[in-house]
């Protein structure tokens, strides 16, 4: 309740889940394509899904790699961030069914980390970004704000300076 009375404080919260969310993707992203972060590189990440029997490793491997480094760079800035969402939170999903399956605790090679990442991706390509966000900013007064059980619209009522747009 205290959530819909304040909307800054939802915007504060998509911001800070896109902030680590982010982060943590491009972080992976950038030990996959450039090796940084004692990461294996493209051909190291290509050799391990080769391990797995993933079919062409290498192909995956850059797809993986861009979907992880591209789509938290992009989820980071709140830029086109629904569509941002959606690769790596294919790649979480992925992850968790072919490398992650027979357990959930990390500590045991478990989805805990990649099942948190992909349900933090899920909430931002359902909730939106936030108005703290590139995306929040070029809507600007385009979109409508729903505060608690009321509509508000950005555009003036109608009135006799402003009337209504005529029906068919």
């Amino acid at each position: 309740m205290l959530l819909n009375r304040r909307p800054i404080l939802n915007d504060l919260a998509l911001l800070l889940l896109r902030l680590i969310v982010g982060a943590v993707f491009i972080f992976h992203g950038s030990q996959k394509l450039f090796g940084w972060f004692d990461g294996p590189g493209i051909e190291g990440f290509a050799g391990f899904l080769e391990q797995m029997e993933i079919p062409e490793p290498m192909v995956m491997a850059w797809v993986t790699a861009i979907s992880e480094f591209a789509g938290g760079i992009l989820v980071l800035l709140g830029l086109l961030t629904r569509l941002a969402a959606i690769a790596p939170l294919i790649v979480m999903i992925v992850a968790i069914v072919t490398v992650h399956p027979d357990a959930f605790a990390v500590d045991k090679g478990g989805m805990e980390f990649a099942l948190t990442l992909a349900t933090i991706l899920t909430a931002l390509i359902l909730a939106g970004p936030g108005r703290i966000s590139i995306d929040g900013i070029v809507a600007g007064g385009k979109r409508e704000e729903h505060t608690g059980r009321t509509t508000t619209r950005t555009t003036p009522p109608p009135s006799p300076d402003n009337p209504p747009p005529p029906t068919a």
